[in-house]
């Protein structure tokens, strides 16, 4: 095992820093993973979340403790770090900042803000450090966007917070920025119909809490509808041959086989990397290495554990791998192979220009 403990006062006994105050993490790896803190939140920002990778700096979200529906106001962080955990640069958003993710193309970062309401986008330009804002009309299923993915030359985003119950809303929606404004469109309601994995079965969903999303090894878009403890996994997104698939999620506690739920979950693409996820409850963003990973694995930060672990996609059963958490949250994989096989066009800013508009 590899212990952390924060906060740095949590040491041989609370005592010694003169008043017990809260609750001792010890962030526990299980072996071969070693575990280490790639930076904790700067002075001022606080609830790390999101995470994204731009070559070789990585881009933080800190939420902030913010309202979810940006109506208090509100601003937050979006941190550069080096690949060193020092800082490069701090960007200001609009509202809570949420989904966050790195347009392979353009190497534009992309970020979502105000998850249950009144959702924007920011288009940031690491280069230059420029910003564009982007607006959204109203929300057909009453409620915000939360996480995004590029996939081909086409952007999915999650339809977060629905209003209604059952959701008959749309629960991913496809994007296009036109102008100052995200135009999206229905690809998957809430209320389609899937099979079960485990069972084989069809299912009628009823996705309540759209969540983070990402791409699995075949190209699937992978939704977590996160307070329902599943997974949903689309193949063709948009066509005509459109498939769905159920993963409910689960992990085994004391009491046996107990329901969990996660957060943001990411596929391995290379035997070399190291996983980044943030906790927002420690206020800090863990490095998780090993030797070698096998590629196409699937880990998870399961936010109702708490822990970070990796998840059997036959089953749904989560084995956990760093324990003594406090909220995980974003997670991301980041491939340190020369021979990565990302996307082709992604050095090729034209190939996808109706994207990112002029943002550029």
């Amino acid at each position: 095992m590899i212990r952390l403990t924060t906060p740095a006062c949590a040491a041989a006994t609370l005592m010694l820093c003169g008043i017990f105050t809260a609750p001792v993490f010890a962030q526990s790896a299980a072996a071969p993973y070693q575990l280490s803190v790639f930076a904790h939140a700067p002075k001022g920002s606080s609830a790390p979340d999101s995470i994204a990778v731009v070559r070789d700096h990585v881009f933080v979200g800190y939420g902030d403790g913010h309202l979810p529906d940006g109506s208090d106001g509100l601003n937050s962080e979006i941190v550069e770090y080096r690949m060193d955990g020092t800082i490069v640069h701090t960007y200001t958003v609009p509202g809570h900042s949420d989904g966050l993710k790195v347009d392979p193309t353009t190497h534009l970062l992309w970020a979502l803000q105000n998850e249950d309401a009144n959702a924007n986008l920011v288009v940031i330009n690491p280069e230059t450090h420029g910003q564009k804002l982007y607006t959204f009309a109203s929300a057909a299923h009453g409620g915000g966007y939360d996480d995004i993915v590029f996939r081909g030359c086409k952007v999915y985003i999650s339809a977060s917070n629905p209003a209604n119950n059952p959701n008959a809303g749309p629960a991913i929606v496809s994007a296009t920025l036109e102008g100052s404004t995200v135009e999206v469109k229905p690809v998957l309601f809430g209320n389609a119909s899937a099979v079960d994995i485990p069972t084989d079965k069809t299912v009628q969903l009823n996705l309540q809490d759209p969540d983070s999303m990402t791409l699995d090894p075949e190209g699937n878009l992978v939704l977590d509808s996160q307070a329902d403890q599943e997974l949903i996994i689309i193949s063709n997104p948009g066509g005509s041959n459109q498939r769905v698939l159920h993963l409910p999620l689960s992990y085994l506690s004391s009491t046996g086989v107990t329901p969990v739920e996660v957060d943001d979950t990411a596929f391995v693409t290379s035997t070399e990397g190291f996983i980044l996820f943030a906790d927002k409850k420690l206020n800090a963003v863990f490095s998780l290495k090993k030797s070698a990973f096998v590629p196409g694995a699937a880990y998870t930060a399961a936010d109702g554990g708490p822990f970070v672990g990796t998840i059997d996609m036959t089953t749904g059963l989560i084995t956990p791998i760093v324990t003594g958490l406090g909220n995980p949250g974003g997670l991301v994989f980041v491939n340190t192979s020369k021979h990565d096989g990302d996307d082709p066009r992604r050095d090729d800013p034209d190939a996808c220009h109706e994207r990112d508009g002029d943002s550029r």
